[in-house]
């Protein structure tokens, strides 16, 4: 029997429909050749053991008796492995036709690439702009926070966390919710930093791989659906938005503040620990109040890969 050519690993968190339909999804529309599919569990609790087990045979099923978070679960599953390509997945994706066979074909057609990210559509059919984006920088970062960045007739480098410009091919970064890898690759850079317990991991391998010298790669020919939030909710949970604005924090110091002088490292930090205070209220009033069943507060800009 020839050997896979592909490792898919799906990370779930107290997500057992959309785990389910996401494995529907990857059982109706398999690679040529197939695939052996892994589900970490980061101890749910609500029965999604159960149903992999029950519904799912074929899939291998780690269940973790702790949450371990995004990297560390990820990495549990890539090292079991053995395929030249792995795939992260988020559970709140649904696969489409042949999305898979593009994509594979890309990774062999293409021996520079480590990376590659798909287009990403919410399910009434619009694009995902968290399917590509550019390494962010302090400006990039304060335009996409303050809504400027967001706009349609904004610069590029004021849209760095959609990267505009880029149709198709070469880019920064693409989305952890479909990031599909060449193993050889992550043997030679490491897999993903355990440091992140949720958020920013993504664009921080991106960024190792292109310190590396490997190209990553954003391909709209092959599409699939992401349950924007699906996973995380609307409005976040304190620990997890304490992970995301500190996955900002140590993207920073690991990549850029060694650059930057004192003056500057100190203004980041402070920004970013303000923009932690204002979304940890914001969130709380509006988990408050949505359970008053009143209209919640629109969250501040901020942004949500899975």
């Amino acid at each position: 029997m020839p050997e896979l050519r592909l490792d898919v690993v799906v990370v779930s968190y107290r997500c057992r429909g959309l785990l389910r339909d996401c494995l529907d999804s990857l059982r109706a529309f398999p690679p040529a050749g197939g695939a052996r599919v892994w589900v970490v569990d980061n101890a749910s609790a609500d029965g999604t053991v159960e149903m992999v087990r029950e519904e799912f045979p074929e899939v291998e099923l780690i269940a973790s008796d702790e949450n371990l978070g995004f990297s560390k679960a990820n990495n549990l599953a890539i090292v079991r492995g053995s395929a030249p390509f792995v795939l992260a997945l988020n559970p709140d994706t649904l696969m489409t036709e042949r999305a898979l066979d593009r994509m594979l074909e890309l990774m062999e057609e293409r021996p520079e690439v480590g990376i590659s990210g798909c287009r990403l559509e919410l399910p009434d059919g619009t694009f995902d702009h968290a399917a590509r984006r550019s390494f962010p920088t302090p400006l990039g970062a304060l335009a996409h926070f303050s809504g400027v960045g967001r706009l349609k007739k904004a610069p590029a480098r004021l849209a760095q966390y959609r990267a505009p410009e880029v149709e198709s091919g070469p880019v920064d970064a693409v989305n952890g919710a479909f990031m599909l890898m060449r193993r050889e690759a992550l043997e030679q850079v490491g897999l993903f930093d355990e440091g992140y317990w949720m958020y920013m991991e993504d664009l921080d391998l991106c960024y190792r791989f292109a310190q590396a010298g490997w190209i990553t790669w954003y391909e709209p020919a092959a599409k699939v659906i992401h349950v924007k939030a699906g996973t995380s909710g609307k409005y976040r949970k304190p620990r997890v938005n304490y992970a995301f604005h500190y996955g900002m924090l140590r993207f920073y110091r690991t990549h850029y503040a060694r650059n930057d002088n004192r003056l500057t490292r100190i203004a980041i930090y402070t920004g970013i620990g303000a923009k932690l205070a204002v979304s940890t209220t914001r969130s709380a009033i509006s988990r408050r109040v949505l359970r008053r069943g009143r209209r919640p507060i629109t969250p501040a800009p901020g942004g949500d890969r899975s």
